[in-house]
């Protein structure tokens, strides 16, 4: 293949994102004889890779270090060998954005959900109470990831009064500044076309808690049943995962949509740029208060206190506020703990070898 036939508007990968900027990044790959794929979906030490001659399996152990942050993702832009059986994975290019949250293990490590996304899109079911709180926390590790957030309220027909239907959207804008809030509906098809429109320009990650509607909104954007649905529990409105990997699916309006299986959690891990995009509002008055250190407890001139005295910020909005800067700075307290203990034992294990060797002099 030769370096012109990887032109990015004709290139058969165009519609999977590849654009002159990834042309330009591959070039030294191409010199060595590999070719380019984006990674459309990733088990077991093997994944699926579109490349310009098709899908191909392949596998990932040149490029599965120790960092988990660092293993081969859905999104990916991976250089692979262009012949050979099997085939791997050599290397990826560096990642434009990349969504990640916290494992629920005590290590303290981080999970790479979807890589190079343009739109995080939070899917949020208006079959049951909005929680605020768990939007804000989505919509953190959105900004964190470098995308665009987006949050879907999915069944708006289960909200037949188009004016209760109006509050919700309202109540999530104000949690979500600078975020676009979008009601929709899959079953009966409204504000379909607005968010396919907006997914339209690039990448998108689907993500929310099992029971939003994930797969039905994906099956309406893609035009066909494609993402398997089971039903929601009538007591609380929660469903069973019915998407268990994450999958990159070519939209038929143009752009590329990862869906992801519901996410029971979404710790934060070192996203305190997305708290602050979150609570901008907060951090604008923060600003303003007496004290360049101020815990907004019961500090005299607390511009924060002051205006939820005032009624302007609401109460609710400070402690989630509160509550997401202190698991955050936790989580980089204990990652930076494992990064020294990684280190100090890098040393030994250095300090051992050399022992060794000066032995066998």
């Amino acid at each position: 293949m030769s370096f012109s036939s990887l032109q990015a508007s004709s290139h058969p990968l165009a519609p999977y994102g590849w654009d002159e900027g990834w042309r330009a990044e591959f070039a030294p790959y191409l010199e060595r004889g590999l070719v380019p794929g984006r990674v459309v979906r990733v088990d077991r030490g093997q994944c699926d890779v579109v490349t310009a001659d098709g899908l191909v399996r392949v596998d990932t152990e040149f490029v599965t270090p120790n960092d988990p942050l660092r293993v081969i993702c859905t999104g990916d832009w991976a250089a692979v060998d262009a012949g050979g059986d099997p085939r791997y994975v050599q290397e990826y290019l560096p990642r434009r954005t990349a969504f990640v949250r916290s494992t629920s293990s005590k290590r303290s490590e981080g999970q790479i959900l979807a890589a190079n996304v343009d739109f995080a899109v939070v899917a949020v079911s208006l079959a049951m109470e909005l929680d605020l709180g768990r939007i804000e926390r989505f919509l953190a590790l959105a900004w964190e990831s470098g995308a665009q957030p987006l949050v879907v309220l999915t069944k708006a027909d289960l909200v037949p009064d188009a004016a209760t239907l109006s509050h919700l959207v309202q109540d999530v804008e104000t949690s979500a500044p600078g975020v676009r809030v979008l009601a929709v509906s899959s079953a009966v098809g409204d504000g379909i076309d607005v968010l396919a429109a907006v997914v339209s320009g690039g990448t998108s990650v689907l993500l929310g808690q099992s029971g939003a509607g994930k797969s039905t909104l994906a099956n309406a954007l893609l035009g066909e049943d494609v993402m398997s649905v089971q039903q929601t529990r009538d007591v609380d409105g929660k469903g069973r995962h019915t998407t268990t990997t994450r999958n990159l699916l070519v939209l038929p309006g143009g752009g590329v949509l990862i869906d992801t299986p519901g996410l029971r959690g979404v710790g934060l891990f070192d996203a305190e740029g997305g708290v602050g995009q979150v609570f901008s509002e907060i951090e604008g008055l923060a600003a303003e208060c007496r004290f360049h250190d101020c815990a907004h407890g019961a500090e005299p001139g607390c511009a924060v206190l002051a205006a939820v005295d005032s009624g302007v910020l609401p109460e609710r909005r400070l402690d989630s506020y509160r509550k997401l800067l202190r698991e955050n700075q936790r989580i980089v307290a204990k990652t930076d703990a494992r990064a020294r203990s990684e280190l100090r034992r890098e040393w030994k294990r250095r300090g051992a070898e050399g022992r060794a060797a000066r032995r066998w002099r």
